[in-house]
């Protein structure tokens, strides 16, 4: 049969444990954080060809999360999302172009 531990032993072992990784935490060298990332963190040119020379210029900027971005298209506000998104945007902006067979 095996003795309950009283709450005064489970407390006393409950603080050397943490005692001991305090000390172990302030004995290791602080952690090397990642440099500020830069306020424009992306920028897609997208150059369309199929009805003239059309130029857009898609520009990520960075936000409080690390992989979301605020977006802007040739300067005005477009959405507030993660590089898929965007992606999937710039996809479905772009019309799909008849190919000459299935015209002819």
């Amino acid at each position: 049969m095996t003795y309950r531990r009283t709450r005064k032993y489970n407390a006393e072992r409950q603080r050397r444990a943490q005692a001991t990784r305090a000390r172990n935490r302030l004995e290791k060298p602080a952690p090397d954080y990642p440099a500020d990332l830069p306020e424009l963190r992306m920028r897609i040119t997208l150059e369309r060809l199929d009805f003239g020379r059309e130029v857009h210029v898609v520009e990520l900027y960075r936000t409080r999360r690390v992989d979301v971005y605020a977006v802007t298209v040739d300067g005005e506000p477009w959405l507030r999302g993660g590089l898929s998104r965007v992606l999937a945007g710039l996809r479905k902006a772009c019309p799909r172009v008849m190919s000459t067979r299935a015209l002819g």
